[in-house]
């Protein structure tokens, strides 16, 4: 007896782990329907070991549904990885189409035409549908021919264009335009607008006369602050000149450091100009 149970014991160990070895993914209750956008087709079943003979058909309209259930060891199990693989066998081709696995290894998928990508979806050869069934662990994965399905091109639909895909890499120059620079108005705008400048000049001189200026102080305001009143009227003049070099050819950038050299120069002498004006008014000069 002692014999005998040490004997079997080896023999239920190894028998259960050729029993783990040898498990491996499989399905059952397979079938395969053609489903319109308003009709379901009739449901084919096919197995591991009997594929379907003759393939379905679909148009570019319909669809195809696989239902089955996955088994690993012959009990209803969610794998890891569970597709249907539609191949070209003429150029060998593919695209894996994923399932959805519930928990007791319930799975479906449905194909439809607009899924297939250009080169399946005109392949003149039947398309053959694999089920592709692993996960993790010891069990052996499946990979089977299920069945087949044939294309049947509608003449009335419009053809599939192909897309090129996004692709990176070296791509064309790209020759950037810019604005051409801003140009002066016209001639004839420019000049009404001077003479409108010019015409103020009299219209000043005629003003000093009726509110009563007195020319005859001109000497003794460039006696008394000759640096001034000089500085000030030529900083007056300079401002005209730069602008006017910013309309015929400086750029902004030119202008501003001048402007503010110049703008500086204006007010420091105007206000001594202003301060030897008032020392006049106060002395009773008009």
């Amino acid at each position: 007896m002692r014999f005998l149970h040490s004997f079997v014991t080896p023999l239920v160990l190894l028998a259960a782990g050729a029993a783990q070895a040898a498990s491996s993914w499989g399905f059952d209750d397979a079938t395969v329907q053609v489903n319109a956008k308003k009709a379901v087709g009739n449901k084919e079943k096919f197995s591991e070991t009997k594929p379907l003979s003759q393939p379905v058909t679909i148009s570019n309209t319909e669809s195809v549904k696989v239902l089955l259930v996955a088994k690993d060891g012959g009990k209803g199990k969610r794998p890891h990885q569970a597709f249907v693989v539609l191949q070209d066998e003429l150029s060998g081709l593919e695209a894996p189409f994923l399932m959805t696995v519930k928990e007791n290894g319930k799975a479906v998928v449905e194909i439809k035409y607009t899924d297939l990508p250009v080169q399946l979806a005109t392949s003149t050869a039947p398309l053959k549908a694999s089920v592709v069934l692993a996960s993790f662990g010891s069990s052996q994965g499946l990979n089977k021919p299920a069945f087949s399905v044939a294309i049947k091109t509608d003449p009335n639909a419009s053809p599939i264009v192909y897309e090129k895909p996004l692709r990176y890499g070296k791509l064309e120059p790209i020759n950037h335009i810019f604005r051409a620079d801003p140009k002066n108005p016209p001639k004839i705008i420019s000049a009404f607008f001077a003479l409108a400048v010019l015409a103020t000049v009299p219209a000043l001189f005629v003003g000093w006369l009726a509110l009563g200026a007195n020319v005859s102080h001109v000497q003794s305001a460039l006696r008394d602050a000759p640096i001034a009143h000089g500085v000030f009227f030529g900083s007056l003049v300079a401002l005209e000149g730069v602008f006017y070099l910013y309309y015929v050819s400086w750029t902004l950038f030119q202008v501003l450091p001048v402007i503010g050299v110049v703008g500086a120069a204006t007010f420091l002498s105007g206000a001594k100009a202003l301060g030897e004006v008032q020392s006049r008014r106060l002395a009773g000069e008009r």
